[in-house]
């Protein structure tokens, strides 16, 4: 990836409309209807399309070059008719005989599904969120004015995990010069108590320890399990995140089968209670495929995602004034200026259509080349076919910059048969074997997260008995390389990841 320094050096060399391509390209298809939509708002000239027309607004190279010398005597214009640059306005080809079949732009491509899908609506969750939730409990509780207005600011301090991390010193500051409200701490954690018996169990914690111990209270205490699970949060929580059984079983003189038991009552308990609470952004909510690959009998199909880019072409309304003042005899200034600004606003939508064209062939380029160069796993699913991938490699076969392929890679997913990836997930470096083969550091971690998975979780293998292992499948790595790809892949420590 290009170092922020050199990504602000290639702008600087780039046309504005560049710019806004490049931008263009970077959105992920779940928003690209919004920014068509912001574009249709701005732009009156710009419209949704039905039918299939080939481009015929071409470049208005001679007027562009004319205003340009002569625009700065748009003032001295004379309303009477008297000669000057409005004039030679050319709208020739934008008013042709025909140009109704001939005008408008289509997006659709022979690589897109089928266009009947293009129409469907995509069905939107209903969704209540996580605090919308913790407000309508609020009305359950029996309090005063001044009592909900300050347990609604508490309400709105619980982050999306489920946790108050603020403090109540800085909640009385806020209620005091946000909203002129006089509070105390006590007052604070009084009405804390009361949000910590709202749904879901462990909300308002200001921790990990006292969300879990929130949960453990509203289970049956005459559990014995239950209670020793309590025991242990209240009195020996470090030591049980860091697995330190021993000591918890000597401490509490549990057996083995107790201190199980107890062990089990802890991991259900939900450590993010606001978690389960999806977010009203249909962004975060989903991910929407940008690309599908299907195996249609050991052949390979591409197509690309056009749900969220629909058909646009250009306004026939704007067509119609154009023709107008070209049947007119008398143009005064007013018309012209108009006709400049027609003029301008189409040749803005025809950039708008051409510049969503180029996106989308861009697109299928890259994942075209993507798709070959990883064709095994396409076929079978099996990481460990995956070959050494960097952006250069895709960029010389696309013939396109590094930062684009880039733009493209980080936020765009494709959907398979074996599951919907993120392109980013292809590209990976290389490492030799013994036999001097180069390997992707992908099959690497897949192998080092199957032999973890398969290890006995009684004795965890350490990152020096992994190393091991994986030379002795002929790979070359070094103990602090199994180590950083062990935490790439999240997993803990040997130590952290022991059961009993």
């Amino acid at each position: 990836m290009l170092k922020q320094t050199q990504q602000q050096k290639l702008l600087q060399k780039l046309s504005p409309q560049q710019i806004q391509l490049m931008k263009l390209l970077q959105v992920p298809t779940v928003n690209l209807e919004e920014r068509i939509k912001e574009e249709l708002e701005e732009n009156p000239a710009l419209e949704y399309g039905e039918e299939t027309h080939e481009d015929e607004f071409k470049e208005q190279e001679d007027f562009d070059a004319k205003t340009e010398s002569e625009g700065d005597e748009e003032d001295e214009f004379e309303p009477d008719g008297s000669e000057s640059e409005y004039d030679n306005i050319d709208i020739s080809e934008y008013v042709s005989d025909g140009d109704d079949d001939v005008a408008d732009y289509k997006l659709r491509d022979d690589n897109y599904p089928d266009p009947d899908e293009s129409n469907k609506t995509i069905p939107i969750r209903v969704e209540t969120s996580f605090h919308e939730h913790l407000l309508s409990q609020l009305g359950m509780l029996e309090l005063d004015d001044h009592q909900n207005a300050i347990a609604e600011h508490i309400i709105g301090s619980i982050d999306d995990d489920g946790y108050l991390r603020r403090e109540v010193s800085a909640m009385v500051d806020d209620l005091s010069f946000s909203q002129n409200i006089d509070t105390s701490e006590e007052e604070i954690r009084e009405l804390i108590k009361k949000i910590q018996e709202f749904d879901p169990a462990g909300v308002c914690a200001t921790d990990l320890k006292e969300c879990l111990l929130l949960q453990l209270k509203r289970k049956p205490q005459d559990d014995e399990g239950v209670h020793t699970a309590y025991l242990i949060l209240e009195n020996y929580f470090d030591e049980f995140t860091k697995k330190h059984y021993e000591k918890i079983q000597k401490a509490l003189s549990l057996s083995d089968e107790g201190l199980k038991a107890s062990i089990n009552q802890i991991i259900k308990l939900n450590p993010k209670p606001g978690g389960n609470y999806a977010t009203l952004n249909k962004a975060e909510s989903y991910v929407l495929p940008d690309f599908f690959i299907m195996n249609n009998a050991g052949k390979l199909e591409l197509t690309l995602n056009s749900r969220n880019a629909p058909d646009l072409r250009i306004s026939g309304g704007y067509k119609d004034m154009l023709r107008e003042y070209d049947r007119g005899d008398k143009k005064d200034k007013r018309q012209k200026e108009a006709v400049l600004f027609i003029k301008q606003k189409i040749d803005a939508a025809k950039w708008f259509i051409d510049a969503i064209k180029q996106r989308q062939h861009t697109l299928l380029s890259t994942m075209e080349s993507i798709m070959d160069y990883q064709r095994e796993f396409f076929l079978t699913g099996d990481e460990t076919t995956m070959k050494p991938m960097i952006l250069k490699d895709i960029a010389d076969r696309t013939q396109l910059d590094i930062s684009t392929v880039s733009r493209v890679a980080n936020s765009k997913y494709v959907q398979t048969e074996f599951g919907t990836f993120k392109l980013k997930f292809f590209f990976s470096e290389s490492l030799s074997t013994d036999s001097g083969e180069e390997v992707s550091t992908r099959e690497v971690k897949k192998i080092l997260s199957d032999l973890i998975e398969a290890e006995n979780k009684r004795k965890p293998l350490s990152d020096e008995n992994l190393t091991k292992m994986l030379q002795d499948k002929g790979y070359n790595i070094a103990r602090r390389t199994v180590a950083k790809y062990r935490e790439q892949l999240n997993i803990p420590v040997a130590r952290l990841r022991k059961e009993l």
